[in-house]
């Protein structure tokens, strides 16, 4: 064992076993582990009530599991990070510092910058992947560019030569005095209040965070589970799923286990002629594949969590009501299978991912909401909240992807609920006022007779909701915004044709930037073949090899028709409520302090945050959960169920 004495930084990656950057300090002398919870940092993505409840729950466990390998985790509690790991190193008088990486745009910048600065120190500073299959800078097509579609990713990914391997955990850890570095308690880092305690208490009937327990879950989906995946997991009711995206976001799980776990599951299957299982195999590793993508996205392109990747959609003219947002989150919408989604996890900081797909959805192309005010929803209160996910998740619907959803593409939500809840079992779950409607008018309540809704104890426009927008007006709407769309995109291009390239460039091809280049400023003498790269982007030629995205003959044909016989307003600029169409979710201060490059960069900008941590109608919310306007909607409901899906 060597003399070096390590400081290993977790985050995201609470676990022992196969977690490279312990296993490296291990074998190379004393070690520290810390955790370090700045708040100030974390910005406009500070986590949401249920998410910090796991994230505690998580932290005791591994302590405990540290504990017992002979190294308690030490915990800090600061307005900097950066600060926080000197004095750590001061405290120790270390020589090493290593972590494992993180992708999504503001731990890029933070890292970078920290990584910098050790090394300026003369530190010896090494990171590696501890959260994928393949870093995303292993994984470019035959030019050097980055993928922008999942199946062209995935294929490379699984045909990749080089098998991912896992680490085993560590015997023991010789353990780094300290005594002179100033720590907290976990109950210090105030990742759960007074007020918050009551309701974080029914979390524990249903989950049980912790490294441990997340094998536990994955034995036991591996075993019971994987065989019928493929049949199970579009049922929005019961456990159909695998209820493992809690413990891979915050890294209680190697995602390399459980590639490793399913693919043997595969060939196991494969040699006995079971169909059933190789396709339920192939669909869950699919859904790994999105994980992987997601990161993959995020680090190429890090200004996604800004902007959409398809640069069009920046003229998109979104409708920016609060109220609506309102109503759509609180699941007052009228129509049944979305506000049992909302309730749900309004409820219980969960949703099936198919009712996620179909209440952004609804969000985005019934309401015209602003994707991101969603995507930003789902960060505050979803259980499994990961900001990579969330940023594929509503840029995939909204059609901000060349493989997403068509921008046009409607699907009207009384139609999914006869085909994702047929007997209405969910929407009976969540939406008691509709629990005695019959199966029939279930999924379309303003169709049923008068005689039915008074059997049925139901009154519509009383104690449930009419529709908020008619499906047809909102499909015209939709097209509307469309055509509103091109108009503003050709007024803008026309006015701008002189000026400089952007680095998404709005054009009719829709083109997205490739990352050509691969930086790390650090000396190359600490760094390893593992260590984290930073992407440099470049402009595509928009004559060359295009993503193209094809807008449909008939609304094609609809804009024509629409042209010939209307005369257009030509706008020479967009306006601001279009061109920022964050408004009310971004700060003010947020807004002034952001700053993209309009050619090239290395570093990702970092968005920085105001003195509040939240978004402007966050605030909202807030009054109105304690306020008790909302009583309805509690965050755990009394008839909570005793396990969750994921």
């Amino acid at each position: 064992m060597g003399s070096n004495r390590t400081i290993v930084w977790f985050r995201r990656d609470l676990r022992i076993e196969d977690n490279p950057a312990l296993a490296a300090a291990a074998r190379d002398g004393s070690v520290l582990p810390v955790f370090i919870w700045c708040p100030k940092e974390e910005g406009q993505f500070y986590p949401g009530r249920v998410s910090r409840w796991w994230l505690k729950q998580s932290l005791a466990h591994l302590d405990q599991s540290l504990k017992s390998l002979g190294a308690r985790l030490v915990f800090i509690k600061t307005d900097s990070t950066l600060n926080a790991l000197l004095e750590c190193i001061n405290a120790i008088q270390a020589t090493k510092v290593v972590f494992n990486h993180l992708y999504d745009p503001v731990s890029l910048v933070r890292d970078h910058n920290i990584k910098e600065k050790l090394v300026e120190l003369g530190l010896s500073v090494k990171s590696y992947n501890g959260d994928l299959l393949y870093e995303p800078w292993e994984i470019y097509d035959e030019k050097g560019h980055a993928f922008t579609t999942f199946d062209r990713f995935w294929q490379k990914c699984l045909h990749k030569q080089t098998e991912p391997v896992s680490l085993i955990p560590p015997w023991q850890l010789v353990p780094a005095e300290a005594g002179n570095l100033e720590k907290c308690s976990i109950e210090d880092l105030g990742l759960e209040n007074e007020l918050e305690k009551p309701s974080n208490a029914l979390l524990r009937r249903a989950w049980s965070p912790g490294w441990t327990n997340a094998d536990k879950a994955l034995t036991e989906f591996m075993d019971k589970q994987l065989l019928h995946y493929s049949e199970n997991r579009q049922r929005v009711g019961g456990d159909s799923t695998s209820l493992l995206s809690p413990y891979l976001h915050f890294g209680e799980l190697s995602v390399r286990k459980v590639f490793q776990m399913a693919r043997m599951k595969q060939i196991l299957w494969g040699n006995e002629g079971n169909s059933v299982g190789e396709e339920s195999v192939s669909l869950f590793l699919r859904a790994i594949g999105f994980r992987e993508y997601s990161r993959y996205l995020c680090f190429n392109f890090p200004f996604t969590h800004e902007r959409a990747l398809l640069g069009h959609l920046s003229f998109f003219p979104w409708n920016a009501d609060p109220s609506n947002f309102k109503t759509w989150r609180q699941g007052r919408t009228g129509y049944p299978l979305v506000d049992a989604g909302m309730r749900e996890l309004w409820a219980t900081g969960w949703m099936h991912n198919r009712i996620r797909v179909i209440v952004s959805s609804f969000a985005v192309k019934m309401l015209l909401l602003p994707w991101k005010w969603g995507m930003k929803y789902f960060w505050d209160t979803l259980l499994d909240a990961d900001l990579e996910c969330d940023i594929l998740g509503w840029q995939y619907i909204s059609g901000c992807l060349p493989d997403g959803h068509e921008l046009e593409r409607l699907d009207d939500p009384e139609i999914l609920g006869a085909k994702f809840d047929p007997e209405g079992e969910y929407v009976r779950q969540w939406l008691p006022e509709l629990a005695r409607m019959p199966t029939e008018w279930i999924h379309h309540p303003w169709n049923a007779p008068q005689s039915v809704l008074r059997a049925s104890g139901v009154e519509l426009g009383q104690n449930y909701p009419n529709p908020m927008i008619d499906i047809d007006l909102a499909r015209e709407k939709l097209t509307q915004a469309i055509f509103k769309m091109w108009e503003i995109q050709a007024a803008s291009k026309a006015s701008s044709s002189d000026a400089r390239d952007e680095v998404v460039v709005d054009s009719e091809y829709q083109d997205i930037p490739k990352v050509l280049v691969l930086k790390d400023k650090a000396p190359c003498a600490t760094i390893s073949a593992n260590d984290q790269k930073v992407p440099a982007l470049q402009v595509q030629d928009p004559k060359n090899d295009l993503p193209i995205r094809k807008r449909t003959k008939c609304m094609a044909e609809k804009r024509k028709n629409k042209e010939s016989s209307e005369n257009h307003e030509k706008d020479s600029k967009v306006s601001s409520s279009d061109q920022d169409t964050s408004s009310t979710a971004d700060s003010s201060a947020c807004k002034k302090q952001c700053s993209t490059s309009t050619y090239s960069f290395s570093v990702p900008q970092q968005c920085s945050s105001s003195s509040n941590l939240k978004w402007l109608w966050q605030e909202q919310i807030d009054m109105e959960q304690s306020s008790g306007k909302d009583g309805k909607h509690s965050y755990i409901s009394k008839g909570e169920r005793k396990e969750k899906k994921i």
